[in-house]
């Protein structure tokens, strides 16, 4: 196999990098979260197909499905991006969605520790699109992409995290060390 091969089941969808598994993905999380959001009629339809699509056409390398007890409430796994220093983590966060949405923006912060200039200690994160960028155009699938795509290009000049903007500014390449390093130590997938 290449670094390109993939290999799809009916249960997994499974990521390779000259083909050793690095992490897979279930193709359909919890079967019952599908069942859960069709039952669940208190949430409105934009809400309900968002999810419905998250299930069933997972984005690559991304994770997402409904809490069973709050719908509004996603466990979100994202897989560091390759040729970044993220390479081969295995990311954490959680994603609410306000009684506002989508008038209003997902609450998202990552719950895996990284050294990242657009995320703080806290895992809160600066993204446009969350903040002032925020349009009900956009949809949960696009917040998790664009998070991904964060991960690819670390943005030290918007920081959120002023000491890793300037470690990031001053010395680029020990700052990609430091990021790998707790990669390696905090998003290892264990």
């Amino acid at each position: 196999r290449t670094t390109s091969d993939s290999t799809q089941d009916d249960d997994d969808q499974v990521f390779s990098i000259l083909s050793v598994r690095i992490f897979s993905l279930p193709k359909n999380p919890n079967r019952s979260s599908e069942r859960a959001i069709m039952a669940n009629s208190n949430l409105p339809r934009r809400i309900i197909k968002e999810t419905q699509r998250l299930l069933s056409e997972p984005a690559p390398g991304i994770s997402a499905s409904p809490s069973e007890e709050n719908m509004r409430y996603f466990n979100v796994m994202v897989l560091g991006p390759s040729q970044s220093p993220y390479e081969g983590g295995v990311f954490k966060l959680e994603l609410f969605l306000p009684e506002e949405y989508p008038m209003a923006a997902p609450k998202v912060r990552f719950l895996t520790k990284i050294y990242h200039p657009n995320i703080d200690k806290l895992g809160r994160i600066c993204l446009d699109i969350l903040k002032d960028k925020w349009s009900p155009a956009l949809q949960i699938r696009t917040v998790l992409l664009s998070i991904q795509a964060l991960l690819s290009a670390p943005n030290p000049d918007d920081p959120l995290s002023e000491n890793i903007a300037k470690h990031w500014k001053s010395n680029e390449a020990e700052a990609v060390e430091t990021a790998k390093e707790w990669t390696r130590l905090y998003a290892s997938g264990e």
